[in-house]
């Protein structure tokens, strides 16, 4: 027996490119650091600014206890190490910084560059030692502190750069930037004390603030200190009396340390303050979720969901709570509905309330109301191509065929590069006997579909299904074949294409193959019951068609017209001619059955 619906499843700078000209404007650049290694600028405050300063005279300079060069290299040497590395020459560029280095050992310049360079080549050991050297050598140097600071960090040793920072912070107190760093690496080397010393350096000079104040809560909190860390927030309250959110954090505070009548006094106080805040009703549901009064925080849900003030997204996670508990406590049903209502109510005008609305609706198998939901998130908004999907499936699954394929049209139309809305307008076509479409829709969808066999063969599937109501066997056949050569346990296929070789009564030892397999895949529906024992009935193999042809009468309670005749046939042939009568005129009085079942009744004798 044929089956017609199925569930558906658902570029780097070459060497001879720079121009002397160019190399001469990056060098502008690049040679900065190196300027100010050398003594030509000075970097002043946070910022980052320069001011110039005099340039020594090199006739003046002076040896150095080791008798080399002064600490001002030869400038030429150092642009052409800078040339060698501004066009990717990282190796030869280490090369000329190495002989710029022994050369000049006294000027931390080289250091400095050689271990940059030594950190683009991946070799962090080397780049500590280099710039180590070079902080050596000029230790109030600000950048050559922080490049080492840096990587000690990259190479998992922070500890080694908080006594750097300390120095940075101390010779530049105005820079919070430095300050602020030095902080994380106090918490990062568990060094709470003396992080929340630099927060508070930070607070004397630039006031409180929510940021330093609820960092230092954080770190009271974690040490235990509950004093100290509602002293800060309540700081924020004194300095920040009409931000009810620092009320709030205060009531959540003594909620999660055991102070729930402080906790409600607080959450009462911000109702009577504030009156319009959008999230006291929540922070209050949390409240009594959190003390076991579940009534209280239910009816506080209620009056938070009312309030169109209060963000949608908000309303929507709580929502998707209820839908993921729902699954398991049933009783929380009644409760989210209702939010759901209030909030379509609230917030009519939303996409995301009806989805959300609709999705609790298709969870408790409402379809029909389900359909509706979505119906109207695309009234409003319909670029969501999920939504889309959600209606298509649901008219097919109501079998509302003139809807679906209305919608699916406008969906193919907007979304030309989806496949799934032609699976569904094929489908609704074919339903609706409009095969020459449908088999056109089945073939551009498939045309679309990438990586994905599962989907691929369900199109080939129904355009076999296609071809042979338009008579078109041989192409049908072909379809067939697609489809199990993606996926060859799909029991529709294989019983549909058994199913029609065997009433044009070729290849039968193949039909049963695949009929057989059909009914393992699937032992309970009647529709493979009825084409196996059809397969046998055509190979004259009548006993085992009576067996497979009555089990699948017996599984349905009201067996098709199409069955009742073949079982009618197979009494004829073990010579049961009563028998077979009984059966063809069930069959004829379902209104249904071949072109031959008259006759048959009519001349009381199987007709082929």
């Amino acid at each position: 027996m044929k089956v017609l619906i199925k569930e558906i499843s658902g570029q780097a700078m070459k060497r001879g490119s720079v121009t002397p000209t160019i190399i001469i404007v990056l060098l502008a650049g690049l040679l900065t650091g190196s300027c100010y290694a050398s003594g030509w600028y000075t970097a002043v405050g946070s910022r980052h600014t320069v001011e110039r300063i005099n340039i020594p005279d090199k006739k003046k300079q002076k040896k150095n206890q080791e008798g080399t060069a002064a600490v001002a290299g030869n400038t030429s040497q150092l642009i052409d190490a800078k040339k060698e590395a501004i066009i990717g020459n990282l190796k030869g560029a280490r090369e000329l910084f190495r002989k710029y280095v022994e050369s000049y050992p006294g000027d931390p310049v080289g250091y400095y560059e050689l271990a940059r360079l030594e950190v683009m080549l991946k070799n962090p050991a080397d780049a500590v030692t280099l710039a180590r050297k070079a902080v050596q050598l000029n230790p109030d140097r600000i950048w050559y502190q922080l490049f080492l600071a840096e990587l000690y960090q990259m190479s998992g040793k922070p500890a080694e750069a908080i006594p750097i920072y300390e120095k940075v912070v101390t010779d530049n107190p105005e820079n919070p930037d430095y300050q602020y760093q030095l902080a994380a690496l106090y918490l990062q080397n568990e060094k709470f004390r003396e992080a929340i010393g630099v927060y508070n350096r930070i607070e004397e000079e630039a006031g409180v603030s929510e940021e330093i104040s609820l960092q230092k809560q954080k770190i009271y909190l974690h040490l235990n200190d509950l004093e100290n860390a509602e002293n800060e927030v309540q700081k924020l309250i004194t300095a920040f009396p009409g931000e009810s959110k620092y009320q709030a954090i205060l009531a959540e505070f003594c909620l999660a340390n055991n102070m729930p009548e402080r906790a409600l006094a607080t959450y009462r106080k911000i109702a009577e303050t504030d009156p319009e805040n959008p999230y006291i009703h929540m922070s209050l549901a949390d409240y009594y979720r959190k003390t076991g009064n579940k009534e209280k925080a239910f009816e506080e849900l209620k009056l938070g969901f009312a309030n169109p003030n209060l963000d949608i997204d908000a309303k929507v996670t709580i929502l998707l709570s209820f839908y993921s508990v729902n699954e398991i406590y049933n009783n929380l049903k009644d409760q989210a509905f209702t939010l759901a209502s209030i909030l379509i109510n609230t917030h009519p005008g939303d996409p995301k309330a009806w989805s959300i609305y609709g999705d609790f609706l298709t969870q408790d198998k409402k379809y029909v109301e389900a359909r509706e939901a979505f119906l109207k998130v695309l009234s409003l908004d319909s670029t969501r191509y999920a939504v889309w999907e959600q209606v298509l499936r649901l008219d097919l699954q109501e079998s509302q065929y003139d809807h679906l394929l209305t919608y699916g049209k406008r969906a193919m139309e907007l979304f030309p590069d989806q496949p799934v809305p032609f699976l569904f307008t094929g489908l609704a076509a074919l339903q609706l006997k409009q095969y020459d479409a449908s088999l056109k829709i089945f073939r551009s969808g498939a045309s679309l579909v990438a990586d994905n066999d599962d989907l691929l063969a369900q199109f080939y599937m129904y355009e076999g299904d296609a071809s042979h109501a338009l008579k078109n066997e041989e192409e049908a056949f072909k379809a067939y074949e697609k489809s199990l050569k993606l996926k060859n346990d799909n029991a529709y296929v294989l019983n549909n294409y058994a199913y029609y070789l065997s009433v044009k009564g070729i290849e039968l030892e193949k039909a049963a193959n695949m009929a057989q397999k059909a009914v393992i895949l699937d032992p309970e529906n009647a529709s493979f019951q009825d084409t196996y024992g059809w397969v046998f009935f055509m190979q004259g193999r009548y006993k085992d068609a009576e067996e497979w042809i009555r089990k699948a009468i017996e599984n349905k309670e009201e067996p098709s017209s199409e069955v009742l005749e073949h079982y009618g046939d197979v009494q004829f042939k073990l010579g049961n001619s009563s028998k077979a009568l009984e059966y063809w005129q069930k069959a004829k009085q379902k209104g249904e059955g071949s072109d031959m079942l008259e006759k048959k009744i009519a001349e009381k004798k199987y007709l082929p």
